[in-house]
């Protein structure tokens, strides 16, 4: 198939680089502009750029596909399909219209559930025992379209939002290669509206441990966090990151410090406690608690949170 493909972060560069070893003929790779990264701000291209480039794929960076030039510029590439995976641009129904198949989108869940922005983060925050990839057909509204396909990842009590993505993007990339393979045969199956959950945007406050809550919902915390914005809390007035933790016996008031020694840094929560396994002051690297410890006393009786 002729394919335009619209993508942007790593997760739509495993299906791009998929796309690619199936044999299908990329006519274009649409990507948001560079952006500023790391210490020096300096311009960098997306990881799908990056891909397509190695692979000498021509590249479209348009701020919007709102504008009569994007637009003349997707209908010139006469494509069969256009594939979709986390691109961060509104497609209006112009561009949805143009090629001969429509817009098929790749979406990190097994849709109804996670409709929206970081659907990754909130199934690992909910508890949700298994997630997936859904190919979708894509219309006006926000990954409400029919779905097509359906692959299954289970979520490890070991995850965090960095290895379920992982597990993801290997699973849409294989996903979108067995849609375009099936086309013809993939039945359209309308989404049960009454099931719909929407996973929003992931901010920095939200990930601010709250030690009232069940030590079981603050572990999911920890890993649906990271790697971005990162759980944390306060010690001594001063944020303290949390890589790694796992539910622990024991009670206490919440954020009490229970026990600080070279075994374990276990923190009271609403229900049970936290025992903290890898951590990171301000302005220094992620550590183990043990080697954090090391550099301080924790009485018992601290309190995290303040």
């Amino acid at each position: 198939m002729r394919v335009i493909f619209a993508g942007t972060p790593p997760f739509a560069a495993a299906a791009l680089d998929a796309l690619a070893d199936a044999g299908h003929d990329i006519v274009l790779v649409l990507t948001q502009p560079d952006r500023p990264a790391g210490r020096g701000m300096k311009l960098t291209p997306s990881a799908v750029k990056q891909a397509a480039l190695a692979r000498g794929l021509p590249v479209f960076q348009p701020p919007s596909l709102k504008t009569p030039e994007a637009q003349a510029a997707l209908a010139t590439a006469d494509a069969d399909v256009m594939v979709v995976a986390a691109y961060g641009l509104i497609l209006p129904q112009a561009v949805l219209d143009l090629p001969r198949h429509g817009c098929l989108n790749i979406h990190a869940s097994l849709l109804p559930r996670w409709r929206g922005a970081a659907p990754i983060q909130r199934a690992i925050l909910a508890g949700d025992r298994e997630t997936g990839v859904t190919i979708m057909q894509m219309d006006a509204g926000l990954d409400t379209g029919a779905m097509l396909l359906k692959t299954v990842v289970p979520i490890r009590d070991s995850d965090t939002a960095a290895t379920l993505h992982d597990a993801l993007a290997a699973a849409g990339a294989s996903a979108i290669v067995a849609a375009l393979a099936n086309y013809p045969a993939l039945v359209p199956e309308q989404q049960d509206e009454s099931q719909a959950t929407y996973a929003a945007k992931l901010s920095k406050d939200e990930a601010r441990l709250d030690w009232s809550r069940p030590a079981e919902a603050l572990a999911r915390a920890v890993r649906g966090y990271n790697p971005a914005p990162g759980a944390w809390t306060l010690l001594d007035g001063a944020p303290l990151k949390i890589w790694a933790a796992r539910p622990a016996a024991g009670s206490g008031q919440p954020g009490e410090v229970l026990r600080a020694d070279a075994d374990q840094l276990l923190v009271a929560c609403g229900t049970g406690a936290l025992a903290l396994l890898e951590v990171q002051p301000a302005g220094s690297k992620r550590m183990p608690a043990a080697a954090f410890l090391a550099g301080r006393t924790l009485p018992p009786g601290s309190r995290f949170g303040h």
